[in-house]
């Protein structure tokens, strides 16, 4: 496993987190795309939280995984912004993360502890996204996600098409 002071891209836990940040962004795509102009605003709750809060903070969870990454912990809480806008953010914070873990630079934490932390609740707020657009009359279609084609690397707004979609 690299360590701090040890670049390798090539280590199997890097590699790993990589694919992981592709499948979020396979999955967090599938969640935005699509989702009226309003979604952003939707709220089930006095004291929840709306898609477009949710996916601002899914976008200062990115950018928090990128600075462990690089040795230095920051933790910024961004405002809502449009739904496109986010979307844009969103993809933007996937391209540079993954860019970072693609290079031979070393990472400062083992690449477990940045999936357990930030990438893991970055997954769990897409299936919040995810279940509001079916809240809000405008679900996403179930898919076989063992089927995606899904691959490191592959983090911006163009994904694969779906392999197999149900209702």
């Amino acid at each position: 496993m690299a360590t701090r002071g040890e670049p390798s891209a090539q280590d199997p836990g890097r590699h790993m987190l990589r694919h992981t940040v592709a499948t979020l962004a396979y999955r967090g795509g599938k969640a935005l795309r699509g989702a009226p102009d309003n979604f952003a605003e939707f709220r089930i709750g006095e004291k929840s939280r709306t898609p477009g809060e949710i996916l601002a903070h899914v976008g200062d969870l990115l950018d928090w995984a990128l600075s462990q990454a690089r040795g230095k912990q920051e933790w910024h809480n961004s405002p809502a912004l449009s739904w496109k806008q986010g979307t844009e953010r969103f993809f933007t914070a996937l391209v540079t993360f993954d860019e970072y873990l693609g290079s031979e630079l070393p990472l400062a934490y083992p690449p477990e502890k940045i999936f357990q932390g930030a990438i893991a609740d970055a997954l769990t707020h897409v299936g919040q996204i995810a279940m509001l657009r079916r809240l809000a009359g405008c679900p996403v279609k179930a898919e076989n996600y063992f089927q995606a084609e899904i691959q490191a690397g592959r983090v911006g707004a163009e994904q694969a098409a779906p392999v197999r979609e149900f209702d």
